[in-house]
C-alpha cells in the first residue's frame, strides 16, 4: 500500500490550467490593498474566506474580479507569481503553463505592460529559485466582445515572443467559442498555441466549436464532453488533452461529490486527462491537494497516477526534448520508489 500523498508529492508533474489571478490568497490581497491604499469590500481575511461559498461560475467571477483590483504594479504581479510558484514547487511541480487575464487589468486602467512585465519577472525568478519552468498564456474574457479581444491581441504584439498561446475563459454559458473564431485565427497566424475553456458549464457543442472553429490545441475542463459518445471517441482519436480541475468542479457545483468526479471515467475511456488547480486560492487547493484528494476519492491506482503525470507533460507545449527529459524523470522516480 503506497502512501498516496507522499508518492504524489514526489511525482514530477506539470500544471496546465492555472489562472494566476486566481492564486491571490486573502492575506496577500489585504497586503496589496494596504500597499496600494485600496479599500476592500471585506473587513478581514476571514470575511473574504467566508465569501468563497459559490453556487456557480458567475458567483465566483464576481468576487474574483473584485479581488484582482488590488494588483496595481509590476511588483504586485511579481509577488503574486512568486507566492504561487513557492506553493506549487513544494507540490512536486516541474513546469507550469499559466493563464493571465490582461483585460481584467486594462479595463480598470492599467497599461498592458504592468501585468505581463511583473509576471514574467516572477516566472524568471521562480525558475532560478525553484527550478520550475513556465510559459504564459494570454486569455480573452468571453463575456466581452471579439473587438475587445482583438484590442488585447494588438496590445500583446510587443510581447508575442514571450507569450506561448491564447486562451478563452470567464463566463461560459451564453458565450460560445464561435464568438471568438476570428481572433483565434489571428492568434494562430501569429504562431500562438490555442486553448479554450469548454464543457465546464457549457454543453458538449461548445467543445465541438472549440475544436472545429477555434482549432484549439488543448481543451480546458471538457467534463461535459462525456455526454456525447461520438465526441469522446473523437477526443480519444485525436489525443486531445483535457485540463481537468477536480476541486474547482466541486467548489462550483459542477459535481456534487468528489467521489462522483468523472476523472477516473475519463481515464478508463482513454481520454488524455490531467489534474490541475484552476483558481486555487478560491477553490480550496493547489496542485498537490487536487491530486491527493482526487486520488483518495476515486481510489486511483499508482498506474493511473503515473498516467496522469505523464499526460501533464505530453499534453504540455514543451519542446519534445524537454518532454522526454521530464518523462525520464518520472521513470527515475518510479525506479527509486518501486
Amino acid at each position: 500500500m503506497i502512501d498516496v500523498a507522499r508518492f504524489i508529492q514526489g511525482l514530477p508533474k506539470a500544471e496546465l490550467h492555472l489562472h494566476i489571478e486566481g492564486s491571490l490568497e486573502p492575506e496577500l490581497m489585504f497586503d496589496l490593498a494596504r500597499r496600494n491604499r485600496i479599500s476592500l469590500p471585506f473587513t478581514s481575511v476571514e470575511a473574504v474566506r467566508a465569501a468563497y461559498a459559490f453556487s456557480n461560475l458567475q458567483d465566483f467571477l464576481d468576487i474574483y474580479y473584485k479581488g484582482a483590483g488590488v494588483l496595481m504594479t509590476e511588483q504586485d504581479f511579481q509577488d503574486l507569481a512568486m507566492a504561487y510558484f513557492r506553493r506549487v514547487a513544494a507540490d512536486g511541480c516541474r513546469h507550469v503553463e499559466l493563464f493571465f487575464d490582461p483585460q481584467t487589468h486594462t479595463d480598470r486602467g492599467l497599461p498592458f505592460r504592468i501585468a505581463i512585465e511583473g509576471l514574467l519577472a516572477g516566472m524568471a525568478e521562480a525558475e532560478r529559485r525553484f527550478g520550475v519552468s513556465s510559459s504564459l498564456i494570454l486569455c480573452f474574457l468571453r463575456h466581452l466582445d471579439e473587438d475587445a479581444a482583438f484590442t488585447t491581441l494588438r496590445a500583446a504584439e510587443p510581447y508575442l515572443d514571450r507569450i506561448l498561446g491564447v486562451g478563452l475563459d470567464s463566463s461560459e454559458v451564453g458565450h460560445p467559442p464561435s464568438k471568438f473564431a476570428r481572433v483565434f485565427a489571428a492568434a494562430g497566424e501569429r504562431g500562438l498555441k490555442r486553448v479554450a475553456h469548454a464543457g465546464e458549464e457549457g454543453p458538449p457543442a461548445y467543445v465541438r466549436e472549440a475544436l472545429d472553429l477555434l482549432h484549439v490545441d488543448r481543451i480546458d475542463h471538457g467534463n461535459r464532453a462525456l455526454e456525447d459518445p461520438a465526441l469522446v471517441a473523437r477526443l480519444v482519436a485525436e489525443g486531445m488533452t483535457l485540463t481537468v480541475c477536480p476541486l474547482s468542479n466541486l467548489k462550483l457545483c459542477v459535481v456534487d461529490d468528489l467521489k462522483a468526479h468523472p476523472l477516473k471515467r475519463m481515464l478508463d475511456l482513454g481520454l488524455k486527462a490531467t489534474i490541475n488547480s484552476d483558481d486555487p486560492a478560491y477553490f480550496g487547493g493547489y496542485l498537490g491537494r487536487n491530486w491527493t484528494e482526487t486520488a483518495q476519492a476515486l481510489s486511483l491506482s499508482r498506474a493511473e497516477l503515473v498516467t496522469l503525470a505523464k499526460n501533464s507533460f505530453t499534453g504540455s507545449f514543451l519542446p519534445p526534448d524537454a518532454v522526454s527529459d521530464h518523462l525520464a524523470g518520472i521513470d527515475a522516480y518510479l525506479s527509486s520508489n518501486s
